[in-house]
């Protein structure tokens, strides 16, 4: 009972991670006047005020020490941090100029970049499938480039930068609410230093727009960490395929944003392209659930076999002992 517990929460934990990544779109235009980068440098310095808080409360401090005896994790953080900065100003730029659509894309072809760099960069192998599901990808990006007339850069930006920062974070191996905290660190200085020098210049919108503006910007750093809480809450109770599947909702949820909400065009060539990407992440998707039901099979195959092996062992110990008797 307590593991299906666990798991119930835990679904409802990523259901509410996905679900406000994928709502967020409508956050990031409330924020306006402030430009993308004032909003950017907002979301640095409140994030890592609300995940010190939370770590003060939850009194996860230990890893601090050891962390800072480690340049070579810090020097990875520092590059994570900078990755991101360009992911997170990128995303909000898109949002707030009408680019919502394309922006979502960059998150529905994520994986595929990711498969990608894995092969690339780690020298991963991939099966059949997975190569069919990366070429889909890749005619994807070319249908929408010619019907563009250029590459959709907004949404190859987002994807390559977030896989970027997933091979970092998998090479760091910290906790997200650690790892987020580091890397707002990181950010911290340069980003209150532009605040500063906004204010200095009379261009900032903190304090000219009102209490209700200056609670918008502070609340961007509870936007970035809830989720981010939330989906390690998720991480530790689902399997893996189960959040596979689940981080699909973020783009659906902001593509259905663009069309219906921000009445965003869809011409004939971006449907062509979006269903060649939809069509590619079927098939990962299938992939990835066949192959963990054979894994989950052979595992469970491998135990009753090993149960079956030490059956005969215990009954003939239990003969000779009645024997010796």
């Amino acid at each position: 009972m307590q593991g299906t517990n666990d798991q119930r929460a835990g679904l409802l934990s990523g259901f509410a991670a996905y679900g406000m990544w994928g709502v967020v779109p409508l956050f990031w235009p409330l924020l306006k006047p402030a430009g993308a980068l004032e909003i950017l440098a907002h979301r640095m310095v409140w994030s890592l005020g609300v995940v010190a808080v939370l770590l003060l409360v939850l009194r996860r401090w230990s890893w601090i020490g050891p962390l800072l005896r480690q340049p070579r994790k810090l020097g990875l953080l520092t590059v994570a941090a900078a990755v991101i900065t360009v992911n997170w100003g990128l995303y909000i730029w898109a949002v707030n100029n009408g680019h919502v659509v394309e922006a979502s894309l960059g998150y529905f072809i994520n994986p595929l970049v990711t498969i990608a760099m894995g092969v690339l960069l780690l020298g991963e192998r991939l099966r059949p499938a997975q190569w069919a599901a990366v070429a889909t990808g890749v005619a994807a990006v070319l249908v929408l480039a010619i019907g563009y007339g250029k590459p959709p850069w907004i949404s190859l930006i987002l994807a390559f930068s977030f896989a970027t920062y997933g091979l970092i974070k998998k090479k760091v191996d910290m906790g997200g609410l650690e790892s987020l905290t580091a890397e707002t660190a990181v950010l911290f200085v340069p980003a209150l230093g532009y605040l500063l020098w906004l204010g200095a210049r009379g261009e900032s919108t903190f304090t000219s727009d009102g209490a209700g503006h200056v609670a918008l910007l502070a609340a961007t750093g509870v936007v970035t960490a809830v989720p981010l809480i939330l989906f390690g809450a998720a991480a530790i109770r689902v399997p893996l395929s189960t959040l596979g599947l689940l981080q699909y909702l973020a783009p659906v949820f902001q593509f259905l944003l663009g069309i219906v909400y921000f009445h965003e065009e869809m011409p004939p060539e971006r449907w062509a392209g979006f269903g060649l990407v939809w069509a590619a992440l079927a098939v990962l998707t299938w992939d990835a659930l066949r192959t963990s039901h054979r894994t989950r099979a052979q595992a469970q195959a491998a135990r009753l076999a090993a149960t079956a092996t030490a059956a005969p062992a215990g009954a003939a110990r239990t003969e000779t002992s009645s024997s010796a008797t």
